[in-house]
């Protein structure tokens, strides 16, 4: 990566020769000006208003414009000239926790890079110091003409810094909360704690820039001679919330059917006006009312228990007509034994009586 600013560190009286390398890189898609009627490049030039003619950038330098429009230049010696220890120099003025860096003065990032083998031994202790102590360097510097504020700490076995805001540059938030009084419920705030726990956390590495890939597609689309790409549906017009409740509950369930939680569950179907499933029943006022539906079951549970009473009957009678049945026969079966027995007496009596006459 090439450097920006060389320089070094000033830790106390120690002193680190550095590099300064930008961090972040820019990927939006840029585009240029042309004449829309025949495409033609549209350029700025710049021009002297006194000559009123382009002049090339080895003759352009700096001014300050007074309060009644005039110019005072100013010189890159003039610049150099200035009493200003930060010049070329990262000064650290003291180290603090990094929970007291607000980062609304968090500007652009830069690596610091140890500018030769003897920068090595310093570059590491402050490194390995700023690893031990948990805190970060709040330091000093100078960059495309004015002084900065930075905060130095460690990324990886790198230090790197974030330029910050002065604190005079950071805007009080007046009259951006909403002026009117509001009460929020405690449901409310349950149901927006279980929202943020259902979403969750995020891999940040997975997050890419959907914008700038439809871009790229679509100049790609262009470039091969084809039209532009279908368009995207268009989205629903934002709408006042009626029902603050409603909604996070709807929200909750989306980000769990997002996440796939809840597949087992049961999913709540909201009737569609106009329609009716077959297992929904009829409201009453249709042809067959909830009271004639009630007496039809009335019916058929009576129906139940005069058939069961009937199966009941039937077999108490069937068990007493065998009951008599069995008595008919005992009774007929002893008098045929009492026939027989008044037979056979009769038989013997009467060879006797033959005998004695």
């Amino acid at each position: 990566m090439r450097s920006i600013w060389n320089g070094a560190i000033s830790f106390g009286l120690v002193s680190i020769p550095i590099k300064l390398v930008n961090a972040t890189e820019n990927h939006s898609v840029s585009f240029r000006q042309i004449h829309a009627a025949d495409g033609g490049r549209i350029r700025y030039r710049k021009v002297c208003e006194l000559e009123e003619k382009e002049v090339a950038q080895a003759e352009i330098g700096k001014a300050y414009e007074d309060a009644d429009g005039s110019m005072i230049p100013i010189t890159d010696e003039d610049l150099a000239s200035l009493p200003l220890p930060t010049a070329k120099t990262i000064e650290i003025v003291a180290f603090v926790p990094a929970s007291e860096i607000d980062p609304l003065q968090m500007d652009a990032a830069y690596y610091l890079s140890a500018n030769g083998v003897p920068a090595a031994k310093p570059y590491t202790l402050l490194r390995e110091a700023l690893k031990r102590s948990r805190r970060v360097a709040i330091a000093k510097f100078a960059l495309r003409g004015r002084e900065r504020l930075g905060m130095l700490r460690v990324v990886d076995d790198v230090i790197a810094m974030h330029g910050l805001l002065w604190p005079d540059e950071i805007r009080r938030p007046e009259d951006v909360a909403p002026q009117s009084d509001v009460t929020v419920r405690e449901a409310e705030l349950d149901l927006a704690d279980a929202l943020m726990d259902t979403l969750g956390e995020v891999d940040l590495e997975s997050l890419h820039d959907d914008y700038r890939e439809a871009v790229e597609a679509m100049i790609a689309a262009k470039a091969e001679g084809g039209g532009a790409l279908a368009a995207a549906p268009a989205e629903r017009e934002g709408g006042k919330v009626i029902d603050l409740m409603a909604a996070l509950e709807s929200s909750v369930r989306a980000a769990q059917e997002a996440r796939g939680e809840g597949a087992g569950e049961e999913a709540q179907v909201t009737p569609i006006k106009g329609r009716r499933s077959a297992a929904t029943p009829k409201e009453p006022g249709t042809k067959k009312s909830t009271s004639t539906a009630r007496k039809t079951a009335a019916r058929k549970t009576a129906a139940k228990s005069t058939s069961t009473t009937a199966k009941s009957t039937s077999t108490a009678a069937g068990k007493s007509t065998a009951k008599k049945s069995a008595a008919r026969s005992a009774e007929k079966s002893a008098s045929s034994e009492s026939s027989a027995t008044k037979k056979s007496a009769a038989k013997k009596t009467a060879p006797r009586k033959r005998s004695s006459a």
